[in-house]
C-alpha cells in the first residue's frame, strides 16, 4: 500500500472542478488492491478516522475535497478485466480507477459501445458511479445507472461485498441482506424520486433493487471498487452535427421538436430523427467559444449540438430530415458544422469540451468560487423554466453560462461573480431556480451530486424527513460515520 504524507502531493489531491477552498487531510492512501483498501478501511474504521474517497478530481460538487482524515484514492484500481460478449451486445469488467475515455476505446476495439459520455473524459469509472453521472448521450440511454450489471463494494468496516443487479430487492419498503456475519435491515426513505434523471440523495423506491443504493451514494455509504457494465453494439456510425440559430428561440423550439420527434421510438423506421444527443449553447458560451475559435459566424445567438446514430442505408435520409428541421427553425445548413468520422468527431467534441475548460479558468483568475446549478424539470415544464432563468439573470448583471443536455430538460448554469458581493448575488439567485425547479417537479442535481456545495438544496428538495431517513441507512452501513464526511449530509465524524 502507498502512503504519501508530503503536503506538497496531498495538496493535488485538495480540489476538484468546485474550486471549493479550506480542504486538508492527514495524508493519501493509494491501495493497489481491493485487500489493502480492506485493511485500510478497517484500520480508520476502528479508529474513527475520517475517509474521503477520492476519484480523478473531475467532480463540481466538492466531493472529493476532504476537511480532516484521510484520503483513499482508487487510482492505482486502474484495470480493465476483460469483456464478454453476448450476441451483438457484451459486458465490460473494470476497475474503479479506470478512466472513462479508456474504458470506450477498449470496448470499441471490440466492436462494442459504452453508451454514457460525460463531457469529461478523464473522470474515472468509479466517480462517475459514485454520483450517477450521466452527459451527453444520456438523452437516449440513461445515465450511469442504467449501465450498471454488477458491482464490487467496500464497506465502511472493510467489508467487500459483490453485488448482481437482481439478485436482492427490497420487500415491504425495506432492504434486508447480509454480509458474512453480519445482517443489515432498514426502512427505504418514503420521499417520492423526481421523474427526471436525478443524482440527488439516496436512490429510492418500493421496489428497488439494491445495487441502485450505491449508485450515486457519492462515497458516503462504500468505496466502489469494480464494475461490470453492460455494452451496446458499436454504430456503425455517428451523424454529430453542431447548429447554428439567429436566436435563443429558434434554437430551443429546435431542440423541443427534435426531443418530441425522438421519443415516439417505438413506433420510427431507422430514417427518422431519433437523437443519441441534444446539447444546447447559449450566446454567452458562443461568447466563450469565438475566443478560441474564429470560426463561428457572427450572426449565431445560440448554438445546438445532437448527434444519431446512422448506416450506410439511412445515411441520406437522416440527415435530409434534419436538414428540413433545420430549415424550419431559420439555421443556415451551410454554417452547420457536420462530423461523419472519428477525426471530425473529435474535433467538434474538443470544442464542446473547451467551455468547460474556460469557465474554469475564468473561475481560478477571479479567485471565486463559481456558482453553479445542475437542475433537471420535466420535459413540459422546460420552456418555463428557461424563461424564468432569463428573466432573472437579465437584472443580475453578473457573467454567466447556460448550457448543456436540453435532450433531457437539463440545462446547466454557471455564474463566476468577480467579488464577494456578486458571489452572494449568485448564491441567491442559484437558491431561487432550485427552488424553481422543485416547484416545478425537478431535481436539484441531474448528474453531478449534492457533495458538499447542494446540501441546502437537497433538504428543500426532500425536507428534514427526508434528509432524515437517509441518515438512518447512512448510519446502518457506516455507524461510525467515516465515510465521505461532509458529503450529503452536515456532520462531524
Amino acid at each position: 500500500m502507498i502512503v504519501k504524507s508530503d503536503p506538497a502531493i496531498i495538496q493535488s489531491y485538495l480540489e476538484d472542478s468546485s474550486n471549493i477552498k479550506g480542504g486538508h487531510a492527514e495524508r493519501v492512501v493509494l491501495p493497489e488492491n481491493y485487500e489493502e483498501v480492506s485493511k485500510c478501511l478497517k484500520e480508520a474504521n476502528d479508529k474513527r478516522i475520517a475517509v474521503t474517497i477520492s476519484g480523478a478530481g473531475t467532480g463540481t460538487s466538492g466531493g472529493r475535497v476532504p476537511f480532516g482524515g484521510i484520503i483513499l484514492s482508487t487510482e492505482k484500481l486502474n484495470r480493465i478485466k476483460g469483456i464478454k460478449k453476448e450476441d451483438s451486445k457484451g459486458l465490460i469488467t473494470c476497475q474503479a480507477g479506470v478512466l472513462i475515455k479508456d474504458l470506450k476505446s477498449y470496448a470499441d476495439g471490440n466492436g462494442l459501445f459504452y453508451t454514457y459520455d460525460p463531457t469529461e473524459q478523464n473522470a474515472f469509472i468509479g466517480g462517475t458511479i459514485a454520483t450517477n453521472a450521466s452527459g451527453a448521450r444520456s438523452f437516449k440511454y440513461g445515465s450511469t445507472r442504467q449501465s450498471i450489471y454488477a458491482l464490487t463494494i467496500a464497506l465502511a468496516d472493510g467489508s467487500i461485498f459483490i453485488l448482481k443487479r437482481g439478485e436482492i430487492k427490497a420487500k415491504n419498503n425495506r432492504l434486508s441482506f447480509d454480509i458474512g456475519a453480519v445482517k443489515y435491515d432498514m426502512p427505504l426513505p418514503s420521499y417520492k424520486m423526481p421523474s427526471t434523471k436525478s443524482s440527488a440523495g439516496y436512490f429510492a423506491d418500493n421496489d428497488m433493487d439494491l445495487i441502485d443504493l450505491f449508485i450515486g451514494q457519492e462515497g458516503t455509504l462504500a468505496c466502489v471498487l469494480e464494475a461490470t457494465l453492460k455494452l451496446n453494439k458499436k454504430p456503425e456510425d455517428i451523424l454529430s452535427c453542431f447548429a447554428f440559430f439567429k436566436s435563443e428561440e429558434d434554437a430551443l423550439n429546435f431542440a423541443v421538436t427534435a426531443r418530441k420527434l425522438s421519443q415516439s421510438r417505438k413506433k420510427k423506421d431507422e430514417v427518422d430523427i431519433d437523437a443519441l444527443s441534444i446539447e444546447y449553447l447559449d450566446g454567452n458560451s458562443l461568447e466563450l467559444l469565438r475566443k478560441k475559435f474564429g470560426n463561428i459566424s457572427g450572426f449565431a445567438r445560440a448554438c445546438v449540438f445532437f448527434e444519431q446514430e446512422i448506416n450506410k442505408s439511412n445515411e441520406d435520409k437522416v440527415i435530409e430530415k434534419w436538414e428540413k428541421l433545420l430549415s424550419e427553425y431559420n439555421a443556415p445548413i451551410k454554417d452547420t458544422w457536420v462530423a461523419m468520422n472519428e477525426k471530425d468527431r473529435k474535433d467538434l467534441f474538443d470544442k464542446r469540451h473547451y467551455l468547460g475548460e474556460a469557465m474554469n479558468e475564468l473561475t481560478k483568475a477571479n479567485d471565486m468560487e463559481k456558482v453553479s446549478t445542475d437542475i433537471a424539470v420535466p420535459n413540459e415544464c422546460f420552456l418555463t423554466m428557461m424563461n424564468y432563468y432569463k428573466k432573472i439573470l437579465s437584472d443580475l448583471k453578473i457573467q454567466y453560462y447556460l448550457f448543456g443536455h436540453i435532450g433531457d430538460s437539463h440545462i446547466h448554469l454557471t455564474l463566476i461573480p468577480k467579488d464577494e458581493k456578486e458571489h452572494s448575488k449568485a448564491k441567491s439567485a442559484a437558491m431561487a431556480f432550485v427552488k424553481k425547479s422543485i416547484s416545478l417537479g425537478g431535481t436539484v442535481s441531474a448528474e453531478h451530486g449534492i457533495g458538499k456545495l447542494r446540501r441546502e438544496y437537497l433538504k428543500i428538495m426532500y425536507g428534514e424527513e427526508g434528509i432524515r431517513e437517509m441518515f438512518e441507512i447512512k448510519r446502518a452501513l457506516d455507524p461510525n460515520l467515516i465515510l465521505g464526511p461532509g458529503n450529503i449530509f452536515s456532520y462531524k465524524s
